[in-house]
Protein backbone atom coordinates (compact mmCIF):
# COMPACT_ATOMS: atom_id res chain seq x y z
CA UNK A 1 0.00 0.00 0.00
CA UNK A 2 1.25 3.45 -0.86
CA UNK A 3 0.48 6.70 0.92
CA UNK A 4 -2.82 7.35 -0.81
CA UNK A 5 -4.98 8.05 2.25
CA UNK A 6 -7.07 11.17 2.75
CA UNK A 7 -4.41 12.48 5.12
CA UNK A 8 -1.63 11.84 2.63
CA UNK A 9 -3.42 13.90 0.01
CA UNK A 10 -3.04 17.00 2.22
CA UNK A 11 0.62 16.47 3.15
CA UNK A 12 3.59 18.23 1.59
CA UNK A 13 6.04 16.21 -0.49
CA UNK A 14 8.51 15.36 2.28
CA UNK A 15 5.72 14.23 4.58
CA UNK A 16 4.14 12.09 1.87
CA UNK A 17 7.46 10.33 1.37
CA UNK A 18 7.84 9.89 5.12
CA UNK A 19 4.35 8.44 5.45
CA UNK A 20 4.91 6.01 2.59
CA UNK A 21 8.14 4.79 4.19
CA UNK A 22 6.63 4.36 7.66
CA UNK A 23 3.62 2.55 6.20
CA UNK A 24 6.01 -0.16 5.04
CA UNK A 25 7.14 -0.61 8.64
CA UNK A 26 3.51 -0.67 9.78
CA UNK A 27 2.55 -3.35 7.28
CA UNK A 28 5.64 -5.37 8.21
CA UNK A 29 4.55 -5.26 11.86
CA UNK A 30 1.02 -6.32 10.94
CA UNK A 31 2.34 -9.12 8.74
CA UNK A 32 3.94 -10.62 11.78
CA UNK A 33 0.86 -10.23 13.99
CA UNK A 34 -2.33 -9.28 12.14
CA UNK A 35 -4.40 -9.97 15.26
CA UNK A 36 -2.71 -7.01 16.96
CA UNK A 37 -4.07 -4.50 14.44
CA UNK A 38 -6.73 -3.04 16.74
CA UNK A 39 -4.31 -2.64 19.63
CA UNK A 40 -1.70 -1.10 17.35
CA UNK A 41 -4.24 1.38 15.95
CA UNK A 42 -5.38 2.40 19.44
CA UNK A 43 -1.80 2.84 20.63
CA UNK A 44 -0.90 5.05 17.67
CA UNK A 45 -3.99 7.15 18.37
CA UNK A 46 -2.77 7.48 21.98
CA UNK A 47 0.59 8.73 20.67
CA UNK A 48 -1.31 11.26 18.56
CA UNK A 49 -3.08 12.44 21.70
CA UNK A 50 0.24 12.77 23.53
CA UNK A 51 1.75 14.87 20.74
CA UNK A 52 -1.37 17.00 20.57
CA UNK A 53 -0.94 17.87 24.24
CA UNK A 54 2.87 18.23 24.27
CA UNK A 55 3.76 20.94 21.77
CA UNK A 56 7.47 20.91 22.64
CA UNK A 57 7.73 17.16 22.15
CA UNK A 58 5.92 17.40 18.84
CA UNK A 59 8.36 20.00 17.59
CA UNK A 60 11.38 18.06 18.81
CA UNK A 61 10.34 14.85 17.07
CA UNK A 62 9.62 16.68 13.81
CA UNK A 63 12.88 18.67 13.80
CA UNK A 64 14.67 17.29 10.75
CA UNK A 65 17.81 19.27 11.59
CA UNK A 66 18.54 16.89 14.48
CA UNK A 67 19.92 13.36 14.39
CA UNK A 68 17.16 10.88 13.36
CA UNK A 69 18.62 8.21 15.64
CA UNK A 70 18.41 10.62 18.58
CA UNK A 71 14.73 11.24 17.86
CA UNK A 72 14.10 7.51 17.69
CA UNK A 73 15.87 7.01 21.04
CA UNK A 74 13.70 9.72 22.56
CA UNK A 75 10.58 7.85 21.47
CA UNK A 76 11.99 4.61 22.88
CA UNK A 77 12.71 6.31 26.22
CA UNK A 78 9.24 7.86 26.39
CA UNK A 79 7.12 4.95 25.19
CA UNK A 80 9.20 1.90 26.07
CA UNK A 81 7.14 -0.41 28.30
CA UNK A 82 4.00 1.68 27.76
CA UNK A 83 3.03 0.47 24.29
CA UNK A 84 3.53 -2.74 22.33
CA UNK A 85 6.78 -3.48 20.53
CA UNK A 86 4.99 -2.97 17.21
CA UNK A 87 3.66 0.47 18.14
CA UNK A 88 7.07 1.45 19.49
CA UNK A 89 8.70 0.41 16.23
CA UNK A 90 6.21 2.34 14.08
CA UNK A 91 6.35 5.47 16.25
CA UNK A 92 10.15 5.34 16.34
CA UNK A 93 10.38 4.97 12.57
CA UNK A 94 8.00 7.93 12.18
CA UNK A 95 10.12 10.04 14.54
CA UNK A 96 13.24 9.23 12.53
CA UNK A 97 11.62 10.23 9.23
CA UNK A 98 11.68 13.71 7.71
CA UNK A 99 8.35 15.53 7.98
CA UNK A 100 7.46 18.93 6.54
CA UNK A 101 6.07 20.16 9.88
CA UNK A 102 5.22 18.96 13.40
CA UNK A 103 1.55 19.02 12.48
CA UNK A 104 2.13 16.70 9.55
CA UNK A 105 4.00 14.26 11.78
CA UNK A 106 0.84 14.03 13.90
CA UNK A 107 -1.33 13.76 10.78
CA UNK A 108 0.87 10.93 9.57
CA UNK A 109 0.70 9.00 12.85
CA UNK A 110 -3.08 9.29 12.90
CA UNK A 111 -3.22 8.06 9.31
CA UNK A 112 -1.04 5.10 10.29
CA UNK A 113 -3.37 4.29 13.19
CA UNK A 114 -6.35 4.37 10.84
CA UNK A 115 -4.53 2.17 8.34
CA UNK A 116 -3.69 -0.38 11.04
CA UNK A 117 -7.35 -0.64 12.03
CA UNK A 118 -8.61 -0.91 8.46
CA UNK A 119 -6.00 -3.52 7.56
CA UNK A 120 -7.10 -5.55 10.56
CA UNK A 121 -10.75 -5.28 9.50
CA UNK A 122 -9.83 -6.21 5.93
CA UNK A 123 -7.93 -9.32 6.98
CA UNK A 124 -10.82 -10.34 9.23
CA UNK A 125 -13.25 -9.97 6.32
CA UNK A 126 -15.09 -7.14 8.11
CA UNK A 127 -14.02 -4.09 6.12
CA UNK A 128 -17.34 -3.85 4.24
CA UNK A 129 -19.18 -3.79 7.56
CA UNK A 130 -16.90 -1.13 9.04
CA UNK A 131 -17.35 1.06 5.97
CA UNK A 132 -21.13 0.73 6.11
CA UNK A 133 -21.25 1.43 9.86
CA UNK A 134 -19.16 4.59 9.53
CA UNK A 135 -21.34 5.89 6.74
CA UNK A 136 -24.60 5.09 8.55
CA UNK A 137 -23.36 6.68 11.75
CA UNK A 138 -22.47 9.81 9.79
CA UNK A 139 -26.06 9.97 8.52
CA UNK A 140 -27.45 9.44 12.03
CA UNK A 141 -25.33 12.24 13.47
CA UNK A 142 -26.18 14.54 10.56
CA UNK A 143 -29.89 13.99 11.19
CA UNK A 144 -29.65 14.60 14.96
CA UNK A 145 -28.39 18.14 15.50
CA UNK A 146 -28.44 17.86 19.29
CA UNK A 147 -26.30 14.71 19.23
CA UNK A 148 -23.79 16.33 16.89
CA UNK A 149 -23.57 19.39 19.12
CA UNK A 150 -22.89 17.26 22.19
CA UNK A 151 -20.18 15.20 20.51
CA UNK A 152 -18.59 18.15 18.72
CA UNK A 153 -18.56 20.48 21.75
CA UNK A 154 -14.87 21.32 22.19
CA UNK A 155 -15.39 22.52 25.75
CA UNK A 156 -17.36 19.42 26.72
CA UNK A 157 -16.03 16.68 28.98
CA UNK A 158 -14.15 14.17 26.83
CA UNK A 159 -14.99 11.22 29.08
CA UNK A 160 -18.65 12.18 28.91
CA UNK A 161 -18.59 12.37 25.12
CA UNK A 162 -16.88 8.99 24.86
CA UNK A 163 -19.53 7.55 27.19
CA UNK A 164 -22.19 8.85 24.79
CA UNK A 165 -20.38 7.20 21.87
CA UNK A 166 -20.16 3.90 23.74
CA UNK A 167 -23.83 4.03 24.69
CA UNK A 168 -24.80 4.87 21.11
CA UNK A 169 -22.75 2.25 19.28
CA UNK A 170 -20.91 0.06 21.81
CA UNK A 171 -21.54 -3.67 21.22
CA UNK A 172 -23.66 -2.72 18.20
CA UNK A 173 -20.81 -2.15 15.75
CA UNK A 174 -17.42 -3.61 14.94
CA UNK A 175 -14.71 -2.84 17.49
CA UNK A 176 -12.71 -1.12 14.74
CA UNK A 177 -15.64 1.20 14.04
CA UNK A 178 -15.93 2.16 17.69
CA UNK A 179 -12.20 2.89 17.98
CA UNK A 180 -12.23 5.08 14.87
CA UNK A 181 -15.29 7.02 16.03
CA UNK A 182 -13.94 7.45 19.57
CA UNK A 183 -10.66 8.84 18.20
CA UNK A 184 -12.53 11.30 15.99
CA UNK A 185 -14.60 12.50 18.95
CA UNK A 186 -11.65 12.66 21.35
CA UNK A 187 -9.21 14.22 18.86
CA UNK A 188 -11.29 16.19 16.30
CA UNK A 189 -8.22 18.24 15.31
CA UNK A 190 -10.32 20.84 13.54
CA UNK A 191 -12.58 18.37 11.73
CA UNK A 192 -16.36 18.42 11.70
CA UNK A 193 -17.76 15.15 13.07
CA UNK A 194 -19.98 14.28 10.11
CA UNK A 195 -17.25 15.19 7.62
CA UNK A 196 -14.75 13.10 9.57
CA UNK A 197 -17.06 10.07 9.59
CA UNK A 198 -17.63 10.40 5.84
CA UNK A 199 -13.87 10.64 5.27
CA UNK A 200 -13.28 7.48 7.32
CA UNK A 201 -15.96 5.63 5.35
CA UNK A 202 -14.34 6.78 2.10
CA UNK A 203 -10.95 5.64 3.42
CA UNK A 204 -12.37 2.18 4.08
CA UNK A 205 -13.78 2.09 0.54
CA UNK A 206 -10.46 3.22 -0.89
CA UNK A 207 -8.75 0.45 1.04
CA UNK A 208 -10.81 -1.91 -1.12
CA UNK A 209 -9.79 0.09 -4.20
CA UNK A 210 -13.33 1.21 -4.83
CA UNK A 211 -14.83 4.63 -5.29
CA UNK A 212 -17.82 5.69 -3.22
CA UNK A 213 -21.18 6.74 -4.65
CA UNK A 214 -23.49 8.48 -2.19
CA UNK A 215 -26.97 7.53 -3.36
CA UNK A 216 -30.11 9.23 -2.05
CA UNK A 217 -33.42 7.63 -3.04
CA UNK A 218 -37.04 8.40 -2.23
CA UNK A 219 -37.48 4.86 -0.89
CA UNK A 220 -35.35 1.79 -0.09
CA UNK A 221 -33.62 0.10 -3.04
CA UNK A 222 -33.91 -3.65 -3.41
CA UNK A 223 -30.79 -5.80 -3.63
CA UNK A 224 -31.43 -6.23 -7.36
CA UNK A 225 -31.73 -2.47 -7.87
CA UNK A 226 -28.52 -1.89 -5.93
CA UNK A 227 -26.67 -4.44 -8.08
CA UNK A 228 -27.94 -2.85 -11.29
CA UNK A 229 -27.01 0.64 -10.11
CA UNK A 230 -23.53 -0.44 -9.02
CA UNK A 231 -23.01 -2.16 -12.38
CA UNK A 232 -24.13 0.93 -14.29
CA UNK A 233 -21.87 3.22 -12.29
CA UNK A 234 -18.95 0.85 -12.73
CA UNK A 235 -19.42 1.03 -16.51
CA UNK A 236 -19.69 4.84 -16.39
CA UNK A 237 -16.61 5.38 -14.21
CA UNK A 238 -14.61 2.34 -15.36
CA UNK A 239 -13.89 1.22 -11.79
CA UNK A 240 -15.68 -0.61 -8.98
CA UNK A 241 -18.14 1.55 -7.06
CA UNK A 242 -19.26 1.14 -3.43
CA UNK A 243 -22.82 2.35 -2.78
CA UNK A 244 -23.63 4.33 0.34
CA UNK A 245 -27.41 4.48 0.51
CA UNK A 246 -29.66 7.06 2.13
CA UNK A 247 -33.45 7.36 1.98
CA UNK A 248 -35.11 10.77 1.69
CA UNK A 249 -38.87 10.66 0.97
CA UNK A 250 -38.69 14.38 0.19
CA UNK A 251 -37.11 13.58 -3.19
CA UNK A 252 -40.51 12.56 -4.50
CA UNK A 253 -38.95 9.91 -6.73
CA UNK A 254 -35.80 8.94 -8.60
CA UNK A 255 -32.22 9.16 -7.32
CA UNK A 256 -29.50 11.66 -6.49
CA UNK A 257 -26.03 10.18 -6.94
CA UNK A 258 -22.79 11.88 -5.91
CA UNK A 259 -19.44 10.44 -6.94
CA UNK A 260 -16.62 12.72 -5.84
CA UNK A 261 -17.53 16.25 -6.98
CA UNK A 262 -19.95 15.02 -9.65
CA UNK A 263 -23.67 14.96 -8.91
CA UNK A 264 -26.21 13.06 -11.00
CA UNK A 265 -29.65 14.36 -10.01
CA UNK A 266 -32.46 12.24 -11.40
CA UNK A 267 -34.92 13.02 -8.62
CA UNK A 268 -38.34 14.57 -9.13
CA UNK A 269 -37.32 17.46 -6.87
CA UNK A 270 -34.10 17.96 -8.82
CA UNK A 271 -35.92 18.12 -12.14
CA UNK A 272 -38.46 20.60 -10.76
CA UNK A 273 -35.68 22.81 -9.40
CA UNK A 274 -33.93 22.68 -12.76
CA UNK A 275 -37.15 23.77 -14.50
CA UNK A 276 -37.63 26.62 -12.03
CA UNK A 277 -34.07 27.84 -12.66
CA UNK A 278 -34.61 27.64 -16.42
CA UNK A 279 -37.80 29.69 -16.35
CA UNK A 280 -36.53 32.18 -13.80
CA UNK A 281 -33.45 32.75 -15.95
Amino acid sequence: MTATSTAAATLHAASREALAAVELTLLDVLEGDAAAASTLGEELFAVVGLLEREVGLRRTLADSSTDPAARERLVADLLGGKVSAGALRVAGTAAGARWSSPRELVDGLESLGTTALLVGAERAGRLDTVEDELFRLGRIVADQTELEQVLANRTGDVAGKLAVVHELIGAKVEKVTEILVANLVEHPRGRQLVTGLEALAAEAAKRRERSVAHVISAGPLSAEQQDRLAGSLQRIYARPIALHLEVDPGLGGGLVIKVGDEVIDGSTTGRLNALRRRFSG
